[in-house]
């Protein structure tokens, strides 16, 4: 539920450790002038040691005792004494390792260290949690719709709307049966069956099920119902026999909530793979800045129209966006699909041929050598879609997807993925859909890895490509 809070607890994981190697650095350099060696300075194997104990026991102790809770990262009085305890046992069990092993190391560099680092750490937070208040006031709130009027679901509008307003906008409350003991905090706005209804016209992007057990299977009917939407969906936790593919059980004020549509990755992997992605991003750009000139020189001598072709499409959990692309079609290419598209063996259709007529010159030559997917490097830069994942999809494509399909959705899209470089355009429809599920489910930075060096092999033998 606290989604909107990720980019902020993940900043503040980055600050954290930054900070707290700086701080000991810095601590560190005047004993060496002192006289009072931490290590000779040839030894560079223990100073690589110290550096990475320090680095380690801040980030494992931090996270092991939920430093980055979520539900805290707005309130600085909330933060304070959980970090304040979980410092202090960082120095503690920093002082014990050095205990047996360099005891040389001077105690006050220790003293001077716990209590500068402490310090700041600590205004970090303070001024996160400042500009953290400001931000959100520009950003705009997440329309929420509550399904249900029954059980403590007055005591979970209550807590949405004075603990997190600043993110949450409850919208109302939608239900057949009226069974609330007392006036509801927002309107009763509609009925279950309207609940779709409800999500398009209200601009609702989270919605909250407090149905009782005994209402399962109109649970489970209104979750289908919301399958083509990109909405995040929650249920009051005492739905012990709903079956759940995804889910992840999380508090939310008084009420446990579990979340239908959570990220498949997330915490530490999410922040890796963030991390990773904005990287090689940034590098790649940055590298191949002239053959991006070079081939919109080209697209623009080819045929008249934009270089950069740009789709609506969809993102990790219906999420919409605009995929970049060098144009390699002829403009208009869109409005003339229907005469070039065909239907595989089931019957279902297939959108992209070998010697499509509406491909350019240059198209040919940028899709056989996969250069027309280069500007998607801009929207890996900005967070839209990933190095490795699934294809982003077209929405009137992806709202045809059936429930299990529907999973593919479940981690954020990427240039490239694991039916990519398992034969890209030449398996069949049903096949792609398998192999982006199988990374769903065993998604490692490892298997990124893997796909992206099979992506070089693959590129380089046109396997696949048109």
């Amino acid at each position: 539920m606290y989604k909107e809070y990720r980019p902020y607890r993940n900043f503040l994981i980055l600050a954290d450790m930054i900070l707290t190697l700086a701080v000991f650095a810095v601590m560190a350099e005047p004993r060496v002038h002192l006289q009072s060696k931490i290590v000779e300075s040839a030894d560079i194997l223990r100073i690589l040691v110290l550096y990475v104990t320090v680095f380690v026991l801040w980030a494992a102790l931090f996270g092991m005792t939920d430093v980055y809770n979520l539900a805290a990262i707005q309130s600085f009085s909330r933060q304070w004494g959980r970090f304040t305890s979980s410092h202090f046992l960082a120095v503690f069990v920093f002082g014990g390792v050095l205990y047996f092993t360099y005891r040389d190391l001077p105690r006050l560099l220790v003293l001077y260290f716990s209590v500068a680092n402490y310090f700041v750490l600590l205004f970090t937070r303070y001024f996160l949690t400042r500009y953290l208040r400001r931000a959100l006031k520009t950003v705009e709130r997440t329309n929420v719709l509550i399904v249900g009027t029954g059980g403590d679901v007055i005591d979970l509008a209550k807590f949405i709307m004075t603990e997190h307003s600043s993110i949450y906008n409850l919208v109302g409350f939608a239900d057949n049966d009226w069974d609330c003991p007392s006036p509801l905090p927002s309107p009763l706005i509609g009925r279950l069956e309207e609940v779709p209804r409800l999500v398009n016209n209200y601009g609702i992007h989270l919605v909250v099920i407090a149905l009782p057990e005994s209402r399962s299977r109109q649970i489970q009917n209104l979750v289908n119902d919301l399958g083509p939407w990109p909405v995040r969906i929650f249920l009051i936790y005492d739905l012990g026999k709903v079956v759940l593919l995804r889910s992840e059980v999380e508090r939310f004020g008084r009420s446990l909530v579990i979340g239908l549509r959570e990220p498949v990755i997330k915490g530490a992997q999410r922040l890796v793979k963030r991390v990773f992605d904005f990287t090689a991003s940034l590098l790649l750009l940055i590298v191949t800045s002239p053959l991006l000139a070079m081939i919109w020189i080209a697209i623009k001598l080819d045929s008249s129209g934009p270089g950069i072709y740009r789709s609506e499409r969809v993102g990790e959990n219906g999420s919409l966006f605009e995929m970049l692309k060098f144009r390699s079609m002829v403009v208009g290419a869109d409005k003339l699909l229907d005469q070039s598209m065909s239907t595989d063996e089931e019957g279902r259709p297939i959108y992209k041929l070998e010697g499509d007529p509406r491909v350019t010159r240059v198209g040919r030559f940028l899709r056989r050598t996969s250069l027309d997917e280069l500007p998607q490097l801009l929207n890996v830069l900005k967070g839209e879609m990933s190095m490795v994942g699934p294809r982003p999809e077209q929405p009137f494509i992806a709202e045809n997807y059936d429930i299990w399909e529907r999973e593919r959705l479940a981690v954020p899209p990427g240039i490239t993925g694991w039916w990519q470089v398992s034969g890209r355009s030449d398996l069949p429809l049903h096949l792609n859909f398998c192999l982006d599920l199988y990374y769903v489910t065993n998604y490692s930075l490892f298997l990124d890895l893997k796909i992206l060096l099979k992506t070089v092999v693959v590129v380089l033998r046109g396997q696949g490509a048109y």
